[in-house]
């Protein structure tokens, strides 16, 4: 059958491409007196690699591996509270989620900056009793600090669910015969429910990882010197906003695509025990693609079946093994 409509479409799409790498790299704008390329690629090899730059890509991976970090801690710990039996410990686990997947991150990135406002000293001791550590919240509470503790208490709520849901997706029989085993309730969760849920779990925590990762720009409010803010601090001198925020979008995009890779071999992994084989990875498709190749090219060409239907075929080159017809 024709599919006329499958040209069509890729037509399109081959015309939407050239004409998106045409503005991209050929296209000029009048500046003043000069015309210049539209994008001014020359500005974006400058600061691609500079100095500013690399330290606020740092900063950014620092805060979103030790935020993510927090989140997944504080949300299996959130998710077993909220499974609990226990109405109070139940309780208290909703209403944290309930809190802080309401409010903005903004907000929370805000409020913890500003905790001083509040608490112009933090203390720790006994509760209702005497503290033993005075400290300024103004110098405990730095900027990256404040980041640390909105980016992270505000993940653990939405990881609570993603854990939560991966828990209920195992079948009840496991935990019966974890019990019937003489297994606690920890252990049971740590060794049986756990490793299962895992392969429901990875997906969306790559993607709540990714979403970090870029959410950490929002740091930048809070005057902690990230990837966004360092090109802020760049083009607010050189006026060069276009080159510099794509340069920042360059090393956002190159930070997602290695999670997003990471994120494949993860869930590859742990999909061991419900797949009995594994998807191919993109290096063993490729080595499948040439493979093939190669074996179409190499393989002696079919001789033409003479004779009825369902009797062998005439036999092969010499050396080579007869070739059987329809009727085998």
């Amino acid at each position: 059958m024709r599919h006329p409509g499958r040209w069509v479409a890729t037509a399109a799409v081959v015309v939407l491409g050239v004409m998106f790498v045409h503005t991209l790299v050929a296209t000029q704008v009048v500046r003043g007196t000069q015309r210049q390329p539209r994008f001014q690629w020359d500005v974006v090899r400058r600061y691609l690699w500079s100095r500013p730059v690399l330290d606020g890509v740092t900063i950014t991976i620092e805060l979103t591996v030790v935020a993510m970090a927090i989140g997944i801690a504080l949300g299996v710990v959130l998710a077993v509270m909220r499974l609990s039996p226990n109405p109070i410990v139940s309780s208290a686990s909703w209403l944290y989620i309930w809190f802080f997947r309401g409010t903005p991150v903004l907000v929370q990135l805000l409020f913890w900056y500003d905790l001083s406002y509040l608490y112009p000293t933090l203390s720790l001791g006994i509760p209702f009793g005497p503290a033993f550590v005075h400290l300024n919240a103004n110098t405990a509470v730095t900027p990256f600090a404040a980041a640390l503790f909105g980016l992270g208490l505000n993940e653990g709520a939405y990881m609570a669910e993603i854990v939560r849901a991966g828990i209920l997706s195992v079948e009840e029989g496991q935990t019966d015969a974890a019990k019937a085993l003489g297994l606690t309730r920890l252990g049971t969760m740590r060794r049986i429910v756990l490793p299962q849920a895992m392969r429901v779990i990875i997906p969306p925590m790559g993607n709540e990882t990714i979403s970090m990762l870029k959410t950490s720009s929002l740091a930048s409010t809070i005057t902690v010197v990230e990837l966004l803010r360092s090109a802020q601090n760049i083009y607010s001198r050189t006026f060069e906003t276009v080159p510099l925020l794509m340069v920042a979008s360059f090393w956002y995009l190159a930070m997602t695509s290695v999670l997003t890779v990471g994120q494949y071999y993860l869930e590859r992994r742990f999909a061991r025990g419900a797949l009995r084989e594994p998807p191919p990875t993109p290096v063993e498709r490729v080595r499948r693609w040439f493979r093939r190749a190669y074996l179409a090219r190499s393989e002696p060409p079919v001789l033409a079946r003479s004779g009825p239907p369902g009797l062998p075929g005439p036999p092969g080159p010499p050396g080579l093994p007869g070739r059987l017809g329809p009727g085998r």
